[in-house]
């Protein structure tokens, strides 16, 4: 007889196989970024490196382009660039996670690969419940529920998600995010021996005051000696340039004191400055890096305006960047890896004026400056423009708004000028890093198919140097042998 869980997953892979051609025929499909094979994509999920392998666990609806009970999808790689869709992880089939595998992170014990999920539930009431559950597998790809590992502890509302687990000192760690009983968003930590029985400690970091009613998506670890707590907060209020999304994503630094369960930390800081990045999640590789990859969307952000969703499927994840902790902020680098998309130098110039190009839709491009720029302008593909004045100190990305039609723009403020800057295209989206990843825009990017022009208006006495490289545009294999499962 078949199992609720095989009926689900039988669901999905049909999913894949009906509406196959549609999804592939789309031109906004990435060359070499995580996304759905159809369907909807969100938070990345159990990001970890386990007998070698990278394994990349993502939120999943594979029958629609909105949300509801998601499903854990799956890619791995041995190399960071080359990604294979394997097989469903996890399946909303059981009582404690009904109506959604939501987000969650992984852990290696006992030669398991090991994840922790939140199960969310609504009862016949239509109220919210909420588990933080367990599955594990002996191959990284078979998962075997061990079902609820933690409940709700009192203080909170039912919006009480996302367990990332780590281990110190011998003692296993989970931070939640969290609601107050005040409609206040907070992190909970809760401590173990055994990954069996939890014990709540506490609120690792919040409320804080004017920094909004959930925050989802936590992400504690020590990063070159400095204590960080990453967190989506959810409520947080537009302030000049800064937190101009629907929701935003950010950090705060201090030191973390195990005993007594808390982070001293300062104030929140915008982790990426572009239209959308979301809910990333982190890990330590076996060289020793401390890597991210985020969602590349907000929730309820005119999702309903993407392009994509004609061809049955939105959302992407960014690529993965490698963190570090440089006077006092987080910088974000792309991963040395990423040269290996590389095939061919189209080419490299001194520029000391005005400058038109053509660029293929997957493409790097790289600026470096002698000095510091005083004015200048970048436009892609006749769709995104990205400016600069060094009497303001400001750096700016502008687009068309998919929802009203009218300009969009996110800003943050150079002290130190615009020295150098990495610039990463996909069919239908940007990765922009400034000054060695000291600020980041993240976006999706929806120019006209077939436009191919780069411009560069160059208004300072500056010489810079341009180089661009053609990348792979196959990174991403979406073949899940559905017949052989």
């Amino acid at each position: 007889m078949i199992t609720s869980e095989e009926k689900l997953r039988k669901q999905a892979y049909e999913a894949v196989e009906k509406n196959k051609e549609t999804v592939q025929a789309d031109p906004y499909r990435q060359g070499y970024h995580m996304m759905p094979p159809v369907g909807l994509l969100n938070d990345p999920n159990g990001w970890i490196q386990w007998r070698g392998t990278y394994h990349m666990f993502f939120q999943w609806m594979p029958f629609h382009t909105g949300h509801g009970a998601k499903y854990w999808g799956h890619y791995s790689s041995e190399n960071l660039v080359d990604w294979k869709l394997e097989p469903i992880a996890l399946t909303p089939g059981d009582w404690f996670d009904k109506n959604g595998c939501y987000s969650g992170s992984a852990i290696e014990h006992d030669d398991k690969l090991k994840v922790f999920y939140t199960g969310n539930v609504r009862n016949n009431q239509g109220e919210r419940e909420t588990y933080q559950c367990l599955a594990e597998s002996i191959n990284g790809n078979d998962f075997v529920k061990k079902g609820v590992k933690a409940e709700l502890p009192e203080g909170y509302t039912a919006h009480f998600r996302d367990p990332k687990v780590w281990k110190h000192e011998g003692k296993w760690y989970m931070v939640v995010g969290a609601q107050t009983l005040e409609r206040q968003g907070a992190v909970a930590l809760l401590e173990s021996e055994d990954l069996e029985i939890w014990t709540h400690k506490g609120e690792l970091a919040g409320p804080v005051e004017g920094l909004g009613y959930m925050w989802e998506c936590p992400d504690t670890f020590e990063l070159d000696g400095q204590g960080v707590l990453i967190f989506s907060p959810q409520g947080v209020e537009a302030q000049g340039i800064d937190f101009n999304n629907q929701y935003q994503t950010g950090y705060v630094t201090g030191e973390l004191d195990y005993e007594a369960g808390k982070l001293n930390h300062g104030a929140f800081t915008e982790l990426d400055r572009g239209f959308e990045f979301y809910a990333p999640q982190s890990m330590i590789d076996k060289k020793g890096r401390r890597l991210l990859v985020g969602w590349m969307g907000v929730p309820d952000q005119n999702e309903e305006h993407h392009p994509t969703i004609k061809h049955h499927w939105i959302h992407n994840l960014t690529l993965p960047r490698e963190l570090k902790f440089i006077n006092g902020k987080i910088h974000q680098l792309p991963i040395e890896e990423m040269k290996q998309l590389r095939e061919e130098k189209l080419f490299e110039e001194v520029v000391g004026a005005d400058l038109s190009k053509t660029l293929p839709r997957t493409a790097e491009l790289e600026m470096d400056v002698d000095g510091s720029l005083s004015q200048f302008e970048l436009h892609l593909f006749d769709y995104l423009s990205l400016t600069y004045s060094k009497e303001t100190g400001y750096f700016t990305m502008e687009r068309t708004s998919l929802a009203t039609g009218n300009t969009e723009s996110r800003s943050c403020r150079l002290i130190e000028g615009l020295q150098q800057m990495k610039v990463f295209i996909d069919h239908s989206s940007v990765e922009i890093f400034l000054n060695d990843g000291k600020e980041v825009f993240t976006s999706r990017m929806f120019a006209e198919p077939d436009e191919r022009m780069v411009k560069v208006v160059h208004k300072g006495k500056e010489r810079l140097k341009l180089t661009a490289w053609q990348l792979r545009n196959d990174a991403i294999d979406q073949d899940i042998h559905v017949n052989n499962i």
